[in-house]
């Protein structure tokens, strides 16, 4: 597990049970979750569900200058010294970098602090923005594949991309 740490512009802590208030008002904006599901506002069991599910992986993310929560940070682990990278946040915060710098900051530590092989991440192919994010980090496309989701959501005829770094591609 990865305790707290930093970047140079954003603080990161372990998610804890504490956190569902947060995540719940992040999860309220129809923009943060219209490629979740369409936009709908999680509801609190189900924050309360994820929250119990990420402990160990899930990290919020604070901005270093004014404290105030930007976001969370997700390394799960999928496999043996496998992870998904994942990321969630508030509008505010888009388009700023604060993604990218996150999710490399998770990169980086999942090789050298956790031993990781793969890194690998998920999103709609028409989510450009994340896309962007994934390709910044180092991640190339793998795949584009069609799932069957519960609702269906604008661009889900298109499918989803998987992205990927692996250890051996990775510069340090």
């Amino acid at each position: 597990m990865i305790e707290s740490f930093g970047t140079e512009r954003l603080l990161f802590r372990p998610l804890s049970v504490d956190d569902i208030d947060e995540l719940l008002l992040l999860d309220s904006d129809p923009e943060v979750m219209r490629y979740i599901n369409g936009g709908r506002p999680s509801r609190r069991d189900e924050v309360d569900e994820i929250v119990q599910k990420s402990l160990g992986h899930r990290w919020m993310a604070f901005d270093r200058s004014t404290k105030e929560f930007v976001g969370w940070f997700a390394l799960r682990p999928t496999g043996d010294r496998e992870y998904e990278l994942g990321y969630r946040l508030h509008r505010v915060a888009w388009g700023k970098g604060l993604a990218t710098e996150g999710s490399g900051a998770l990169v980086t530590r999942a090789f050298t602090d956790l031993g990781a092989d793969r890194i690998w991440a998920q999103t709609m192919t028409v989510n450009a923005a994340s896309r962007r994010v994934l390709e910044r980090c180092g991640l190339r496309y793998v795949r584009t594949f069609h799932l069957e989701w519960p609702e269906q959501i604008e661009g889900t005829e298109l499918g989803d991309v998987e992205y990927e770094l692996l250890r051996s591609e990775w510069r340090h």
